[in-house]
């Protein structure tokens, strides 16, 4: 059988994060994805390697967002299938002298603006050196990502809130909606 691997560079102080304590954590992802991670806790250099490309993918994502600040709970989301991971380098929008304000934008005032957001789209959001990483089902995480953007473009809070309460009603709606029908057709072809 093919092995396959990754190579994934994580602050060193994020390292013992990763292992857990006795290992737990790493000993638990390898469990779970059937992959084995090789840690130098010097350099800060991960190796992930095993058979399942897709389980692969998953140890790499994982490992990566607690290389960028998520607690290996919240990291570990990312073994569902319906879960993504994505990263939102500051440098691609603002310039490096920029990315303390854009930070504080995103995180608010007492954390309420990243609250809001994680709220209003059930995803989990972390802001990290120049990165800014949500963790969610993949068309919340496309949401939260869109409310981020407004949010480093100069959009006010207030009206990336009131954005994000009609998305969360159009999905509420939509969620309704596509119950309502499977329930008539599972009548339907009862019938």
């Amino acid at each position: 059988m093919t092995e396959f691997a990754y190579q994934i560079k994580i602050p060193k102080e994020r390292i013992a994060v990763l292992i857990g304590r006795k290992g737990e954590i790493k000993k638990y992802i390898e469990e779970q994805t059937k992959t084995t991670i090789k840690v130098d806790s010097k350099e800060g250099d991960i190796s992930v390697k095993g058979e399942d490309a897709i389980a692969l993918y998953c140890t790499r994502d994982i490992i990566r967002a607690i290389g960028r600040g998520f607690n290996p709970e919240i990291a570990q989301l990312l073994l569902k299938q319906d879960y993504t991971f994505e990263v939102l380098n500051l440098i691609d929008y603002v310039k490096d002298n920029q990315i303390k304000r854009i930070k504080g934008r995103i995180i608010g005032r007492e954390g309420k603006a990243r609250t809001q957001i994680e709220r209003h789209t059930e995803t989990f959001i972390s802001v990290f050196g120049k990165t800014v990483c949500i963790i969610g089902r993949t068309e919340a995480v496309l949401t939260a990502k869109r409310a981020l953007e407004q949010l480093i473009k100069g959009s006010r809070h207030a009206n990336v809130y009131k954005w994000l309460e009609k998305m969360r009603s159009e999905q509420k709606i939509k969620e309704l909606e596509e119950r309502d029908i499977s329930e008539y057709r599972r009548e339907n072809h009862e019938n």
